[in-house]
């Protein structure tokens, strides 16, 4: 029996509220007050429907510290810091600070370029803009599977190399300040790569998911023209309007994500106003192909990884 299971302050568990908020993805829970001790039948519930809808939003969380956050996370498994970016003091904790480039305006699945990427993400909003500042979360297994049946069978095939040597500046998608560029900086402090097939199989549902987003930095076996075609292709399923949902933050708002089924996109709306976001992030389990072959770390992530064994 888990140490949670036996922790005496274990809450009384609670009717869990799922309210739908988009046709394809996302969901409001209501009735839960987040933290590590939540009733093992609560936190059931809440592991299903997020499965089920892909992103969970919970408003009014205002309770929780770094330590609870991090607490409640570490119900999902082993909470893992960023691999580039310090954390707070003390904690796993990411912090996006938008005075200091935290501005993650594309899309994107959370760090791809490691080969065991989170699996799941939870986010707490502490400082939020009067207007702008939403975040945007769309559903890769629903893309999946509204792709025509010729472009399942290639996508099937294809392996990716995904880098945290992202070009922000392709996009034009971060101010050119020095806080965003000292974030940059240090997010690519250190060259992580991986590859990872383009249709993954999700180890709980069995749903066949999409690994793209701007970390994906070319297809294997395609030249740099030829990838980029490819990925507006895919990307251009992934992020219709269909399969996403927006929420529009409050102070003290959690959203929880499955990372293995969704991107997401912070929104770059809200000016010179301060936003303030917590991150911690849950290790994830190694991507599958549908061939049942695993995503592997190449060029220097390979080479540590190979020495730390």
């Amino acid at each position: 029996m888990s140490a949670v299971l036996n922790h005496p302050l274990i809450e009384t568990a609670t009717t869990v509220d799922v309210r739908p908020l988009a046709g394809r993805i996302g969901a409001v829970i209501h009735g839960v007050r987040l933290s590590g001790r939540l009733a093992p039948q609560t936190f059931a519930a809440i592991h299903q429907a997020l499965l089920k809808h892909k992103v969970l939003f919970f408003r009014g969380q205002q309770h929780l510290d770094d330590a609870e956050h991090q607490a409640f996370a570490g119900r999902w498994g082993d909470v893992v810091p960023h691999p580039t970016v310090p954390s707070r003091n003390g904690t796993d904790i990411l912090e996006l600070d938008s005075n200091h480039g935290g501005r993650a305006n594309s899309w994107h699945t959370d760090v791809t370029f490691d080969a065991d990427y989170p699996k799941v993400s939870v986010l707490r909003s502490l400082t939020i803009p009067d207007h702008g500042g939403d975040t945007v979360w769309a559903n890769t297994a629903a893309a999946y599977n509204e792709l025509p049946n010729e472009f399942k069978a290639l996508a099937e095939r294809l392996w990716a190399v995904h880098s945290n040597d992202y070009d922000y500046a392709a996009t034009r998608v971060e101010p050119d300040d020095a806080g965003a560029q000292h974030y940059r900086e240090v997010f690519r402090s250190r060259l992580i790569e991986a590859q990872h097939p383009l249709v993954r199989v999700h180890p709980e549902t069995g749903e066949r998911t999409l690994v793209a987003g701007h970390f994906l930095k070319r297809f294997v076996g395609y030249n740099t023209h030829d990838s980029q075609h490819l990925f507006e292709i895919v990307q251009h399923h992934i992020t219709r309007l269909e399969n996403t949902v927006r929420w529009h933050w409050a102070e003290g708002d959690v959203a929880i994500w499955d990372n293995r089924a969704t991107q997401h996109y912070a929104i770059n709306d809200y000016g010179h106003q301060h936003r303030v976001v917590r991150r911690v992030t849950v290790r994830g389990e190694v991507p599958v192909s549908v061939q049942g072959q695993r995503s592997f770390a190449v060029g220097q992530a390979a080479n540590s990884a190979a020495q730390a064994a």
